[in-house]
């Protein structure tokens, strides 16, 4: 869901009345945003920065308002990206504030309030995460929190929709009257106003740790967290393959054969003639064949369940605590544990995941990240392509091939580690807590990750695959599979029309993958062209991020040296299977 450039914030932030979506970083912004705005959003990256935030709209009292979701911050003193731009949006695109506090840490989230309210805008406050505030034991007298503040307070539970309604009211309210305009000071000494109005208003009761708090005591320790990681990622795996497969085969399949397929063949049959034009449609790789078929039965029930899984991790707070959990092993590679989340998100789509690395800050410890991205980590695409091709034949062979990936990117970074010495920076993070997610906030999360596969992926693809058939029909194709006999036949050992799979993944990288499941592979040849595929260059859409992101010198250098190792790799593999075929006669 990666950045839309913008010259002019006007250009994006629309002329209706605005309300700033603002609060501190983890406390629920994004389940309001999208309880607000639906699933209508756009992202832009802010003029001149690489600070991205997102717009999406409503209805209130009868006219559309923008919902400006603006990047999370702890202080508008302090002068960082986000900061500034915080500071920029309050001074000239803001109509109404609606800031969004953190019940379980008020009076930490009282600073940033207090600075929001002296910039006399109307602001309505909302006061989110209550039911987990109480069952912490802290009890918030809300209207004595409103008196203090000068402010309306509503207390909201986002991820479950309550108290949402009276915050659409309040806001209605305040779009009306321009009322909500604090009359308090509360300055210079912000700290000890806070301490004094938490303590005001916030009261403890004795309890017993919950459940919930102790697994997330556990969830941190090595031990115990180390078995909790390995099997919610393996439950993740199973359930991402299991639920894509069962998709696969009793729905999308029985669709597209029996219903789609007969119905573009017969009606392209009836208006064209038989010839080259008809096999370019229809043929071996007939693009209005192969251009939905790969994408809706090989790839898209992965893509699904996938984004399904990755929105649960995220509104159950656990990938924080996997972060924490990994710091020790991104260490040996000088990086740090928040790494783990651009990783994760490289297995969504490669796009966003180089893009969430502007989080890190160092530029250096961006590129080692987007470079070990770009070599090992398959997007959702490419995964389903994998499953399609290999699941089938054996599971053993999907595990070790992203086995094989991760010890090559373990390998890759400590040399790139060696090289290119990092700063050694403490990890600094906030652990939101574990919540139960969402399924309404979730179906919006993947509805919008769906669209953006859909506009990222399906042009390309059928591009590519157009490409091919005209390639084919021509005869161009076995000029390429001569051209590459040498390398695809004699180092690789597959046959000379895998080059095609080496043309077509240049554009998306699942197109590296799913020509060979037309091919009549040995069990060798179909996972040694996995592994050239895995390592295979970025897809287009990734190297054009790492070149606007980096530089086109340090694009080309990733996308030479994934090259290089997926041949490497992939000849390496034929050649112990050809020794061993031969030791054992």
């Amino acid at each position: 869901m990666g950045g839309l450039r913008m010259t002019e914030p006007a250009s994006f932030v629309a002329d209706n009345t605005k309300i700033l979506l603002m609060g501190n970083p983890n406390v629920g912004k994004s389940v309001v945003f999208s309880a607000l705005t639906g699933i209508n959003v756009m992202t832009a990256n802010y003029p001149g920065t690489t600070v991205s935030f997102s717009q999406g709209s409503m209805e209130l009292a009868g006219q559309k308002v923008d919902i400006i979701d603006v990047p999370g911050t702890y202080a508008l003193d302090t002068g960082n990206p986000a900061e500034r731009i915080a500071n920029e949006f309050l001074a000239g695109y803001g109509d109404v504030v609606l800031l969004i506090l953190d019940a379980t840490n008020l009076e930490r989230n009282l600073y940033l309030a207090f600075q929001i309210l002296e910039k006399k805008l109307p602001v309505v406050i909302a006061l989110n995460l209550m039911d987990v505030a109480q069952k912490r034991g802290l009890i918030i007298d809300v209207e004595a929190l409103a008196e203090e503040l000068g402010v309306p307070v509503i207390p909201t539970q986002a991820i479950y929709g309550r108290g949402i309604p009276e915050l659409k009211a309040k806001l209605r309210e305040n779009l009306l009257l321009k009322q909500s305009i604090s009359a308090r000071e509360f300055g210079p000494d912000y700290w000890h106003q806070a301490e004094r109005i938490a303590s005001r208003v916030v009261s403890h009761r004795h309890r017993r740790l919950t459940l919930s708090e102790r697994l997330d005591k556990w969830m941190l320790q090595p031990g115990p967290g180390s078995l909790i990681a390995a099997f919610i990622l393996l439950i993740t795996f199973g359930i991402v393959v299991g639920i894509g497969m069962g998709l696969r085969k009793f729905i999308l399949k029985p669709l597209f054969f029996f219903l789609i397929e007969p119905a573009i063949r017969s009606g392209v049959t009836a208006l064209v003639p038989a010839g080259i034009v008809q096999n370019v449609l229809i043929g071996e790789y007939g693009f209005l064949i192969k251009s939905i078929e790969w994408p809706l039965t090989l790839v898209f029930p992965y893509v699904l369940s996938f984004y399904v899984l990755l929105g649960l991790l995220e509104d159950s707070g656990y990938m924080p605590r996997l972060a924490t959990l990994m710091d020790t092993v991104f260490r040996r590679l000088g990086l740090q544990g928040t790494n783990i989340i651009p990783f994760l998100l490289g297995y969504g789509c490669a796009v966003p995941a180089i893009l969430s690395t502007r989080a890190v800050g160092e530029r250096r410890e961006r590129i080692v990240v987007s470079t070990l991205i770009a070599i090992g980590i398959p997007c959702i695409s490419q995964t389903g392509a994998f499953i399609s091709l290999l699941g089938e034949r054996s599971v053993l062979l999907i595990i070790a091939l992203y086995a094989i990936a991760l010890i090559t990117m373990y390998a890759v970074g400590l040399v790139l580690n060696r090289f290119s010495v990092l700063p050694d920076r403490p990890l600094i993070l906030e652990l939101p807590p574990l919540l139960l997610p969402n399924a309404e906030i979730i179906a919006k999360k993947t509805l919008v990750r769906l669209r953006h596969f859909a506009q990222d992926a399906l042009i390309p693809l059928t591009g590519a695959v157009a490409f091919t058939a005209i390639l084919y029909e021509t005869g161009g194709l076995a000029y390429v599979a001569k051209l590459f006999q040498p390398l695809v036949v004699g180092w690789l050992g597959l046959p000379a029309e895998a080059s095609i799979g080496l043309i077509m993944g240049i554009v998306r990288r699942e197109l590296a993958v799913l020509p060979l499941i037309e091919m009549n592979l040995t069990l060798s040849q179909l996972f040694v062209g996995s592994v050239v595929a895995l390592f295979y260059l970025p897809c287009v859409g990734a190297f054009g991020v790492l070149a606007s992101e980096f530089g086109l010198k340090v694009a080309l250098a990733i996308g030479l040296f994934t090259i290089g190792l997926a041949f490497f790799i992939g000849g390496l593999f034929n050649h112990l299977f050809q020794l061993l075929v031969f030791l054992i006669g």
